[in-house]
């Protein structure tokens, strides 16, 4: 009897098999992704729906949802409706949570790029600044904020980008000192590149990847913040349509009308889940090199 050995330099590439759940999270994101672009939809055209003024009241008070006496989702304890202030609040909400990521992706980027690349008294002087932020705990330093300036949107995204500064700062530097040492870097000194070029056309291009993915989650921890705080009530101010403040003024009715609690913790839910399922999926294809 003949035994052929197979040769291994012959041997057909075994195909690897898909990760389990992948089709799963693929249509998790895309669900995401379109929730995050229905709100981006409303806050963009709320003032042209045909729906009533956020402090308009349209029917009697604590109307339930979906009861054909009132609006579609009822209305709120003084007989406004739930529905258009849901929708308005989208507007804050992304207000305070893109604004603000903006503020400390910018700050943070630059320091940390200037940290990594220049190393030396900056680097320990913007080190020190940062260790000095971390120190100080964000609710009782945005409370004490609200004591001394007026409540309001603009307030709110100064204040928490400037909190959210330090973690940029941090994840900056750590990801362009991996690519200081690459050899694209080596070459563009060699050709007399200046610094601004490397640092904005070399550096930051090859380190953008996981800043990308933890911004997408730092906007909605600061929409949960936001909420937190207008639910204390130092946050945005009555009568604005806060999904925190709404469940601050339905609390007190949670036995009777549950759904003046329940609207608006749904809306943060959906929408801080729908940015964290974006977030992990950058993530995954940043860490399997494109592949989801």
């Amino acid at each position: 009897m003949t035994v052929t050995l197979e040769d291994p330099a012959t041997r057909p590439a075994r195909t690897s098999r898909p990760p389990r759940f992948t089709l799963t999270r693929r249509v998790g994101f895309m669900l995401a992704v379109a929730w995050i672009a229905l709100l981006t939809l409303l806050a963009l055209v709320a003032d042209l729906l045909p729906i009533p003024a956020i402090d308009e009241p349209v029917g009697g008070p604590s109307i339930p949802p979906f009861s054909g006496e009132g609006p579609l989702l009822g209305t709120d304890a003084i007989g406004r409706d739930i529905a258009s202030r849901l929708i308005h609040g989208v507007r804050i909400s992304l207000a305070v949570g893109v604004g603000a990521t903006a503020i400390a992706v910018v700050v943070g980027v630059l320091l940390g790029l200037l940290a990594a690349y220049t190393r030396g008294a900056v680097e320990r002087i913007i080190n020190v600044l940062t260790d000095t932020v971390l120190s100080f705990p964000p609710l009782l330093l945005l409370l004490a904020l609200a004591t001394v300036v007026t409540p309001g949107v603009p307030t709110l995204v100064i204040a928490l980008g400037f909190l959210f500064v330090p973690p940029f700062v941090r994840l900056t530097r750590a990801a362009a000192l991996s690519q200081l040492g690459r050899d694209y870097i080596t070459a563009a000194r060699s050709l007399g590149a200046g610094h601004a070029r490397i640092l904005f056309r070399e550096l930051l291009p090859n380190s953008i990847q996981p800043i990308i993915s933890y911004s997408v989650v730092v906007v909605a921890l600061i929409i949960v913040i936001e909420g937190s705080l207008s639910f204390l009530g130092v946050g945005v101010p009555a009568p604005a349509p806060s999904w925190g403040s709404m469940i601050a003024s339905g609390k007190d009715n949670l036995t009777r009308a549950p759904y003046l609690v329940i609207a608006p913790s749904l809306m943060i839910f959906l929408t801080v889940f729908a940015f964290n399922t974006i977030g992990d999926h950058l993530r995954r294809r940043i860490a399997t090199g494109g592949e989801s």
